[in-house]
C-alpha cells in the first residue's frame, strides 16, 4: 500500500450544523506550500468545513488525512497538523497577551524564541505582549489568534475570513505574513472575500449547494459572485 504524500486529503465529506446538512460529498486536496481559497455566500457551509478540518466538529461521513495520517481515526493528528483561526475571538479577555500565549506554548523557551525571532515577532506581538486582551484592538486580537494557531508550528493553517472587519494596514500585514508562511512550505486553506488574499491562492473553490467546485483562480468581482 502506497502512503499519500499530499498534505491534505479530504474525500466525500458530509457534515451538518445542528440538524441542517450543509456539506455533501466534499472533496479537497492540497500539497505543501499551496494556498486553497474557498468563497461563497454567508451560511453556505464554509465555516462548517473548516471547523471539521480543525477537528472542532465531527463529520457525518467521509475521510480527512493530513500527510497520509487519518485524523478521524486518531484525533491527535488534528492537534499536531493544524492551526485554526476561527471568525470568533478565542482569547481570554481578562488575561494579558503573554498569558494567553502561555496557555498554548507550554515550553517557555519555545515561546521566548518565537517572540524574539519567529512568527510571533513577525506578527508584531512583542509590542503589546503585556496588554490585557480586553484592551486590544480587533487587529491586535487577530494577530494574537494567529500566534495561538501557530503554537507548535503546524504545517496546515485553517483561516476563516481572517481579515473580516480589519483595517487596511492590518489586512496587508496578514497578507504579508501568509506569504512568508507559504514560502516556508506551509499549507493554507482560507475562506475569504478579500481580493488581496485571493491573489495568494494556488487554487480557488466556490461552495454552493453543499458542494465545492473549482473555478478559475483569476475570477474576481461579478464574474466570481455569479458562481455563488
Amino acid at each position: 500500500m502506497t502512503i499519500s504524500m499530499k498534505m491534505i486529503e479530504i474525500e466525500n465529506l458530509t457534515g451538518a450544523y445542528g440538524k441542517k446538512r450543509v456539506l455533501q460529498d466534499v472533496s479537497l486536496h492540497a500539497e505543501r506550500g499551496e494556498c486553497i481559497g474557498i468563497v461563497g455566500p454567508n451560511g453556505c457551509g464554509k465555516s462548517t468545513l473548516l471547523s471539521i478540518m480543525a477537528g472542532v466538529l465531527k463529520p457525518q461521513s467521509g475521510a480527512i488525512l493530513y500527510y497520509g495520517k487519518d485524523a478521524l481515526a486518531n484525533r491527535v493528528v488534528f492537534r499536531k497538523m493544524t492551526g485554526y483561526v476561527p471568525q470568533e475571538n478565542p482569547l481570554m479577555p481578562e488575561l494579558s497577551v503573554y498569558d494567553n500565549l502561555r496557555l498554548w506554548y507550554p515550553d517557555r523557551a519555545e515561546l521566548a524564541k518565537e517572540l524574539e525571532e519567529g512568527f510571533l515577532q513577525i506578527l508584531g506581538i512583542p509590542a503589546f505582549m503585556k496588554t490585557p486582551v480586553s484592551k486590544l484592538s480587533g487587529g491586535m486580537k487577530k494577530r494574537v489568534s494567529f500566534g495561538i494557531a501557530l503554537s507548535g508550528m503546524p504545517p496546515v493553517l485553517l483561516l476563516d475570513e481572517p481579515s473580516a472587519a480589519l483595517d487596511l494596514v492590518c489586512k496587508e500585514d496578514i497578507r504579508h505574513y501568509l506569504q512568508i508562511y507559504l514560502e516556508r512550505k506551509g499549507t493554507v486553506v482560507i475562506t475569504t472575500h478579500e481580493e488581496s488574499e485571493l491573489s495568494l491562492c494556488s487554487r480557488l473553490y466556490v461552495m454552493k449547494d453543499k458542494r465545492l467546485s473549482e473555478v478559475d483562480k483569476k475570477l474576481r468581482g461579478k464574474e466570481l459572485t455569479d458562481r455563488f
